[in-house]
């Protein structure tokens, strides 16, 4: 399982805790070092079943700075794939990827349901 995460976010921090006080294993891989490619975007979003605003940091500086609100609803899903492979912090984390499932951001429950049943 990949585990994509920035550090220094405490939803992050928060979602790695559980992860490894559940025992359960992951691949970590930092979203700023190793930024998502557009193309694990497209394939981590068509897995998912989530609209592609699921993908998106919608508290971020970045997306208030870029005006992504305004120009989202606009945008093409291959647009999105690239806008959010060109900078990690873009991206909503943490995000889990599995072989036949992703999930994105840090709801308990839901990963409770799909990681331990």
């Amino acid at each position: 399982m990949l585990f994509v995460e920035y550090p220094k976010c405490g939803t992050c921090r928060k979602a790695k805790k559980w992860l490894d006080d559940n025992g359960i294993e992951y691949i970590d891989r930092h979203i700023v070092e190793q930024n998502p490619t557009a193309d694990e975007l497209k394939k981590w979003h068509e897995m998912s079943g989530y609209p592609i605003k699921r993908f998106v940091n919608t508290s971020g500086r970045l997306y208030k700075e870029l005006k992504l609100k305004d120009k989202l609803p606009e945008m093409t899903n291959e647009e999105v794939y690239k806008l959010l492979a060109s900078d990690g912090m873009l991206v909503k984390r943490p995000v889990i990827v599995e072989q036949d499932f992703v999930l994105t951001g840090f709801k308990e429950d839901e990963w409770q349901e799909r990681l331990l049943g």
